[in-house]
């Protein structure tokens, strides 16, 4: 299998969350899955821009469609749900004339539409498929016990990200599974962990990032593996923070879903990158993978 589809990493891609994306090419170029680099894209506009100007959010998000339209492509797979949303919000938005003729003045080409945004989540399971993936598999999972945490808008809103359940999905589940790791039920998988708050409200991001990390470490999970890069950052940036103000003690690894899939199917350390995250998720999954031979 040999697919292509062009690849948005995101700002946080190229920064704070370098991990996720080099875990994410290493395992898409081991799947077969071609990721294409988007020449000159730009910021989308993330969290900030649709709480000023709608119309500039969109215009943010819009020219880098049109840069994949130029590329010949249809598809852009995006690692960040925030930057997933702003690209399809842009798209929905853009079906009504009169909002896409403020949206393209702002634009050098205007956009000729018809370019899907979807996550890299859903690419793999779409173009790459669980049979392949479980193939694939090289080092097993096996003994791990893993949580998978969505966060609130990787499937939310439903009528606009159209893909997966939007209150039970089970997409990471799957591949997770597929992958050899034993899922653990996880009846939080789609609840808010505090987003941005993290910086005004820390006490509203200890309080929900907590509760998650409580459940995970009841339901008898190793690790929460997660698809969002602000997610992993206040469960695992920040979990000293929610240690402090709930008087816990949680030290519960937080990777992304890629890079657990990058150990099954021998990436090399350098691509998984775990030394970027602040709990280290290697002690608890060597400890597992030992236990299971």
């Amino acid at each position: 299998m040999s697919e292509a589809i062009a690849y948005y990493p995101g700002c946080s891609g190229l920064g704070t969350s370098k991990e996720y994306d080099t875990s994410t090419r290493a395992v898409c170029a081991a799947l077969g899955l071609s990721l294409v680099d988007i020449p000159d894209w730009s910021c989308c506009g993330s969290s900030p821009a649709h709480t000023k100007d709608h119309v500039l959010s969109a215009a943010l998000a819009a020219r880098n469609l049109q840069l994949v339209s130029d590329m010949g492509l249809k598809a852009a797979a995006t690692p960040c749900p925030s930057c997933l949303t702003n690209l399809r919000t842009a798209n929905h938005r853009c079906e009504a004339a009169p909002f896409k003729a403020k949206v393209d003045k702002l634009l050098d080409d205007p956009y000729a539409g018809g370019v899907n945004a979807v996550s890299v989540l859903q690419a793999l399971t779409e173009m790459v498929g669980l049979d392949a993936v479980k193939s694939a598999v090289r080092t097993p999972l096996k003994g791990l016990k893993v949580a998978c945490y969505y966060g609130c808008i990787m499937n939310r809103p439903p009528e606009l990200m159209a893909f997966d359940d939007c209150e039970n999905p089970m997409a990471m589940d799957n591949i997770l599974a597929a992958m050899g790791a034993e899922v653990v039920p996880f009846p939080l998988k789609v609840e808010c962990c505090g987003a941005s708050y993290g910086i005004p409200r820390p006490d509203v991001v200890a309080k929900l990032s907590g509760k998650l990390l409580d459940v995970a470490q009841s339901v008898g999970a190793d690790m929460v593996a997660v698809a969002c890069p602000l997610c992993q950052m206040n469960l695992d940036l920040r979990q000293g923070q929610i240690n402090r103000a709930g008087g816990t003690n949680y030290r519960m690894p937080v990777p992304y879903f890629t890079q657990l899939m990058a150990v099954a199917l021998n990436i090399a350390d350098e691509d998984i990158g775990f030394g970027k995250l602040c709990v280290d998720p290697r002690p608890v999954l060597s400890k597992a993978l030992a236990v299971a031979d």
